[in-house]
């Protein structure tokens, strides 16, 4: 008696093909066990003519008449010029397969223009149609496992990705609050290209939506300048850590210039805060006016090259 069954201990085979080696015969009376978490298509002479669900199945003529021809065949012995398999297909979830975008996705910002994109997540699958899923999918392969699939299914998402981005997202700033309605949108729009595959899509997650490192220090820089807050406040913070330095150095050749630092900043410090307290309409001080005190602090080296060049640019866009 010849038992037909297969398991899958890897987890990730969609397909399996039996018989193996290119035998395609199935002898009379063969016992087919298909698992719960499994279907099986019968094929005979090419055709595909029935799905079994799970349970033991004893393939006669009883439950295939089709195959009554076929019954005779083996009277051909090793020769015989008729053809049958059985074709087992994992009906279970397929969790947690990647996807990611090989090149970036150029994307229209509306803070930051035009900003390349790059995008990872996961997602997972089950077979919906199996005799949709082998015809279509499948072919004649004998194994078929999800990584045979996945570069294929990629495309898909990453071509829905480009396009439902450019319509619901408006700026990378808006990517915290949208990463759910992402989610649930791309996986409605690839579910319909997943069906005609005979395929079901469980779940889609995005884990990130991240741009170029130099275009990440400009926001980064951006977000230090908002929570920077009063320049007036920030510049007497400067001038007092410069007088703090100053007085902690002592001996060797630079003294002199510590202490006249020290001085200098001392004598600065009075006429910032005269000038603070003068205002009367509001605590911030005109863009130019902020971008000649940075530049005294600049020259009285309280503040780097680097920090001056930073607040100037963003200070430059105010006016």
């Amino acid at each position: 008696m010849e038992v037909l069954e297969f398991l899958d201990n890897s987890g990730n085979i969609i397909v399996k093909r039996l018989p193996e080696n290119g035998v395609l015969e199935i002898k009379w009376g063969s016992q087919l066990t298909v698992r719960e978490s499994q279907e099986a298509v019968f094929f005979r002479d090419g055709q595909a003519l029935d799905v079994f669900g799970p349970g033991r199945h004893v393939l006669q003529t009883q439950n295939i008449p089709a195959i009554g021809k076929w019954v005779t065949s083996f009277g051909y012995g090793p020769t015989s010029p008729f053809r049958a398999e059985v074709v087992f297909i994992g009906k279970q979830l397929f969790p947690n397969l990647k996807w990611g975008t090989r090149e970036p996705i150029l994307f229209r910002d509306t803070e930051l223009n035009a900003v390349r994109l790059r995008s990872f997540g996961s997602y997972s699958i089950q077979v919906s149609d199996s005799m949709l899923f082998v015809n279509k999918v499948v072919g004649t392969r004998g194994l078929f496992s999800t990584e045979s699939i996945q570069d294929y299914l990629k495309g898909i998402i990453v071509s829905k990705l480009n396009t439902i981005l450019a319509k619901e997202l408006k700026s990378v700033f808006d990517i915290a609050q949208s990463i759910e309605n992402l989610n649930l949108i791309i996986r409605t729009e690839i579910d319909t290209d997943f069906s005609g595959l005979g395929l079901k899509i469980h779940d889609f997650y995005i884990q990130s939506i991240s741009v170029p490192e130099e275009v990440q220090k400009l926001i980064d820089t951006r977000s230090g300048m908002g929570a920077l807050g009063n320049m007036d406040q920030f510049m007497k913070f400067q001038v007092a850590n410069a007088i703090g330095d100053a007085a902690n150095n002592s001996g060797g050749s630079g003294d002199a210039f510590n202490t006249g630092a020290g001085l200098a900043l001392g004598m600065l410090l009075p006429q910032m805060m005269n000038s603070s307290m003068n205002k009367t309409t509001s605590n911030s001080i005109e863009p130019m006016e902020k971008i000649k005190k940075l530049k005294e602090l600049l020259e009285l080296g309280a503040i780097t090259q680097a920090e001056f060049d930073e607040k100037k640019v963003s200070l430059l866009k105010e006016i």
